[in-house]
């Protein structure tokens, strides 16, 4: 078994990053197909929140060890700007997560396949009462803006950056190791029970670009680039924004605002000289001597 282990560090970074995203998308995306093709008999809008949730924080478990579990570019970006990951790790790991997206999707499609055909009596579509891409990529409602769902996955990724950047800040309340993926997937259930009904909540591209070029080569066509006036690129590029703004609204409110934790002793203030110190100074009559006697 020691002989399949891998040698170089970034292929066994990426690897986990891959297997840490197959593993949230296998619990959202068959979450998605089941309460769908059920037409909500079997789960509802809470069901799918709430199998991401559970995915992140099992994704977290399996990879943090390896890589910290990203399992989001936009989450790796934010580390890159923060200087905590180098920026040479940034196009291999959100590779990882596409392709970990993408061959999570591929086996929820094998998995539910029936359930799909006859839900959908057979034609794959982005519209319509029976439509079913929206199982695996996310689509905006028919009444929201671009400028506005672009704001909305701007504002979901910032808090989701925002909320998890203080767990391991030991000068503030820091969270145990063992409890933080739990704590993640608790961050990320509120932002999908309270954020995702303008436009499916994705704060990730790698959820999102991963699902839809599946479906692109598996039957649906170029629809699902095209739709709602080219939506696609939203979940692409807001949550990239949306995750340096996040991450410069932490540093501003509350890192750069914490006790430093090796305050320097200010000389410009003289101590409160002690009873023993005045005893000294009445004494001896030396400012000097005193003056020793305090350092």
């Amino acid at each position: 078994m020691v002989k399949l282990r891998v040698k170089n560090v970034l292929i066994r970074e990426c690897m986990a990053e891959f297997i840490g995203t197959f593993v949230l998308l296998m619990f959202g995306c068959s979450a998605a197909a089941q309460v769908k093709t059920s037409r909500e008999t079997r789960g509802q809008f809470l069901s799918v929140n709430m199998a991401f949730s559970v995915g992140v924080m099992s994704a977290m478990y399996l990879t943090m060890g390896v890589t910290g579990a990203h399992l989001n570019p936009a989450v790796s970006l934010s580390f890159c700007v923060l200087r905590k990951v180098s920026w040479t790790r940034l196009l291999p790991y959100s590779l990882s997560q596409v392709l970990g997206a993408y061959v999570a999707s591929g086996l929820v499609y094998l998995v539910y396949y029936e359930a799909i055909m006859e839900f959908s009596g057979g034609v794959l579509t982005v519209y319509g009462p029976n439509e079913t891409a929206s199982i695996f990529a996310t689509y905006p409602t028919e009444y929201i803006s671009l400028s506005r769902s672009f704001l909305d996955q701007v504002v979901g990724t910032a808090m989701l950056l925002l909320c998890i950047l203080c767990l391991g800040e030991k000068r503030n309340t820091p969270a145990p190791p063992g409890l933080i993926p739990p704590i993640v997937g608790t961050i990320v259930l509120g932002i999908g029970m309270s954020m995702s009904a303008n436009c499916g909540g994705a704060i990730n591209p790698a959820r999102d670009l991963g699902p839809r070029l599946f479906t692109l080569t598996a039957g649906w066509g170029v629809e699902v680039f095209t739709c709602y006036n080219y939506w696609f690129w939203v979940p692409l590029v807001a949550p990239m924004i949306g995750a340096i703004v996040g991450a410069m609204t932490y540093l501003v409110f509350i890192e750069w605002q914490l006790p430093d934790p090796n305050p320097h002793l200010d000389l410009s203030i003289p101590p409160t000289p002690t009873k023993d110190c005045k005893e000294l100074q009445a004494a001896t009559g030396n400012g000097v001597e005193l003056k020793m006697a305090y350092f």
